[in-house]
């Protein structure tokens, strides 16, 4: 019976010593590539890492390259960015980057860039070696930047800047549309303050001169080294354009003008005949009181028989003298 206690117990010591020889053993690797290139990791704090759902190659071979190129970073460091969603890889390889270029980069800026979704390495290069960017985007559907000179000229312009990352503004500076965007806007206003699109087309480095005295990097994420411009064409004569327009819109002013005076005309027109009309019935309302004057003149003794015939005399010698002074034509009976 003691033996088969025996027996047990090392069969159970031998299964422990198995499952830990299992598992130490997919450490085992890591600590010694660790512990040989001067970055030691504790076996206890891989084991842990395992717990903590972290990538313990990822962490180990991260803080060999940081030991390797003398940056001061520790495993808990490490872990703390990978646990906070950070690309460890990416922010080790851009600080070793930034120690060889002499750019001055400390971690947490590193790990703060990281996590802001920015691509630390790609801006550490940017710095070391700046890019060109296209000015206007062609992704945007905008080949050309267009403006209109003083003389009513449309010139369309390409530019390229070359722009280089400033780590110390990355965080919470404007991205590359903000330069494109002012870029466009700046030689916009220096076409437009031209006199000629000549002046333009002799000296295209005007505009580049003029955008780059604006201070357009501020407040982005990058250093404006360079604007060239790349292209400019001549496009439609707005100037012509817009007066042709102003002209049309300008008589067609004037035609509304001309027609309410007409209305107003004749309007007034209609006005005055009725106005002739009234008067015209008033004469003949008036007309109509003569016999009933003559015929109370005669009640009432103020007229006699002898006025009377008088006044016919009279009216009929007038009519006499109208006749002569204005005789029937009479051309057509001739002719006949």
């Amino acid at each position: 019976m003691p033996n088969i206690v025996w027996i047990g117990i090392i069969a159970v010591v031998a299964l422990f010593l198995l499952v830990m020889l299992f598992v130490l053993g997919q450490f085992i690797n890591l600590y010694i590539q660790a512990l040989l290139s001067g970055a030691k990791v504790g076996i206890i704090d891989l084991i842990g890492m395992r717990f903590r759902k972290v990538d313990a190659r990822t962490i180990v071979i991260s803080r060999i390259r940081a030991v390797k190129a003398d940056i001061p970073i520790s495993t808990n460091q490490l872990e703390q960015h990978y646990l906070a969603g950070g690309r460890v890889p990416n922010v080790v390889s851009a600080l070793i980057a930034a120690q060889k270029a002499k750019i001055e980069l400390d971690y947490d800026t590193a790990c703060a860039i990281d996590l802001a979704g920015r691509d630390i390495l790609d801006a550490v290069n940017t710095s070391v070696n700046p890019k060109v960017i296209d000015c206007p985007n062609p992704q945007f559907g905008r080949p050309t930047i267009d403006a209109v000179a003083k003389d009513g000229i449309q010139l369309k312009a390409r530019a390229r800047v070359t722009v280089r990352t400033n780590l110390a503004r990355l965080v919470g500076g404007a991205t590359e549309e903000t330069v494109v965007a002012r870029v466009g806007e700046g030689i916009v206003s220096a076409i437009g303050s031209a006199d000629s699109h000549k002046q333009v087309l002799e000296n295209p480095d005007r505009i580049s001169k003029a955008v780059m005295a604006r201070g357009l990097d501020a407040g982005t994420a990058y250093e404006i080294l360079s604007i060239d411009i790349a292209d400019v064409d001549v496009g439609e004569n707005i100037g012509a354009k817009l007066q042709e327009d102003q002209a049309q819109a300008d008589k067609k002013v004037a035609q509304a003008n001309a027609e309410k005076r007409r209305a107003m005309a004749v309007a007034q027109e209609q006005e005055y005949t009725a106005e002739a009309q009234k008067n015209r019935a008033l004469v003949v309302l008036a007309e109509a009181e003569v016999p009933k004057a003559m015929a109370d003149a005669f009640r009432s003794g103020n007229m006699g028989i002898m006025d009377y015939y008088r006044m016919k005399n009279v009216v009929a010698d007038t009519d006499m003298r109208s006749s002569i002074a204005n005789p029937p034509d009479t051309r057509q009976g001739d002719s006949n």
